[in-house]
C-alpha cells in the first residue's frame, strides 16, 4: 500500500466515515458540496455549464479536446439522498478528457423530499432525451449513482428504448436489502461506508417501497440482450458483493461484464483524482473501454 492510500484511508476513517454515521441529509450535501469544491477541479480548460435535458436540470461537462459525438450520462451517488452534478463534475470532467466524450450530469431528485421513483424518472427522462441525439450515450454513476445507472439500463431494455453503448459503475449499490456477505464482513474495513446507517438511509429512499423491487435493486432486474458492462469495487468495501454478485446476475443474463476488484482502496476512489494515483488508473481504464464502444457508431 503507498503511503498516499495509507494516507488517505485513514483520513476518510477518522473523519468521513463519522460524518457520514450522523449527518442530516442537509448536513451531508453541504459537507460534500464544500469539500468538493476545495479539494477536487476540473482539467484547466474544461466548460461546465448549467443545462438541463429532458427537463431535469444538470450540468453539462466537456473535458479539453471532448469532441466525440457520443455522450456521457453520469449519475452521481449519495445514497439518494446527498450529492449533486456540481460535486461530481470535476471527476467527469477528467474522464471527458481522457475518452473524449462531452458528458451530462442530471441533478437528479433527492430523498427524503423525493423518494423513489423520483430519481428513475428523472434518469429516464435525461437519458430518452441524450438518445434522441446522435452518436448514442454511454451511462455510468457511482455508488446509489451506479445502481441507479444500472436500474436505468434495465428500465430501457424493458420499455424498447434505444440501447446505450454500454453502462460502467464505481462501486455500485445493486441491492438494497443489503444482503451481501461482505455488507458485514467488511463493516469494519470499509473507511467510508458505515454499514450501521444503511437501513436508515435506505428507507428515506424507498418510503414504503420494497427494496427487492428492480427498478430499486438492479440485482433484482432482467438485462436480457443488455450492452456491454464495466463494474469496479475494492476488496474492503461493503457494497464488494453488490459488484460481484451484479457480475455474475449479468453474466446470467447474457451480458458481457467487465469486472476490476482493486485492493484495500476507499469506496469510489476515482473521486480522489489528484490525490490518489489508483484513481487516474481506474479513470484511465475505463476512459480506454469507453473509446472503443463510442467509435462502433
Amino acid at each position: 500500500m503507498s503511503w498516499r492510500q495509507a494516507a488517505l484511508n485513514n483520513w476518510l476513517r477518522r473523519t468521513e466515515r463519522p460524518q457520514l454515521a450522523r449527518g442530516t441529509p442537509e448536513e451531508l450535501r453541504r459537507n460534500l458540496a464544500i469539500k468538493s469544491r476545495l479539494f477536487f477541479h476540473p482539467p484547466l480548460f474544461s466548460r461546465i455549464r448549467r443545462d438541463a435535458a429532458g427537463g431535469v436540470p444538470g450540468l453539462s461537462v466537456r473535458g479539453p479536446g471532448a469532441k466525440g459525438a457520443a455522450r456521457i450520462l453520469y449519475l452521481h451517488g449519495g445514497g439518494y439522498v446527498f450529492g449533486s452534478a456540481r460535486t461530481h463534475s470535476a471527476m467527469v470532467a477528467h474522464l471527458s478528457k481522457r475518452c473524449g466524450l462531452p458528458a451530462f450530469l442530471p441533478d437528479y431528485r433527492l430523498a427524503p423530499d423525493h423518494p423513489f421513483p423520483a430519481a428513475v424518472d428523472d434518469a429516464l427522462a435525461a437519458y430518452r432525451a441524450l438518445a434522441d441525439q446522435p452518436g448514442g450515450v454511454v451511462i455510468g454513476g457511482d455508488s446509489a449513482g451506479g445502481g441507479l445507472a444500472l436500474v436505468l439500463l434495465a428500465e430501457i431494455l424493458r420499455l424498447g428504448l434505444p440501447k446505450p453503448l454500454g453502462v460502467f459503475a464505481f462501486s455500485p449499490l445493486t441491492d438494497l436489502t443489503f444482503s451481501g456477505d461482505s455488507f458485514y464482513l467488511n463493516a469494519e474495513s470499509d473507511v467510508v461506508l458505515p454499514a450501521e446507517r444503511a437501513g436508515e438511509m435506505a428507507q428515506m429512499y424507498l418510503s414504503g417501497a420494497y427494496a427487492e423491487d428492480p427498478r430499486v435493486s438492479p440485482l433484482y432486474a432482467d438485462f436480457t440482450g443488455g450492452p456491454p458492462v464495466w463494474l469496479t469495487a475494492a476488496d474492503t468495501e461493503v457494497l464488494l458483493d453488490d459488484t460481484t454478485r451484479m457480475t455474475s446476475h449479468l453474466n446470467f443474463h447474457g451480458v458481457p461484464v467487465t469486472e476490476i476488484i482493486e485492493t484495500d482502496l476507499p469506496h469510489v476512489w476515482p473521486f480522489f483524482h489528484g490525490i490518489l494515483p489508483q484513481a487516474g488508473a481506474t479513470l484511465d481504464a475505463v476512459a480506454a473501454w469507453i473509446r472503443p464502444l463510442a467509435a462502433s457508431r
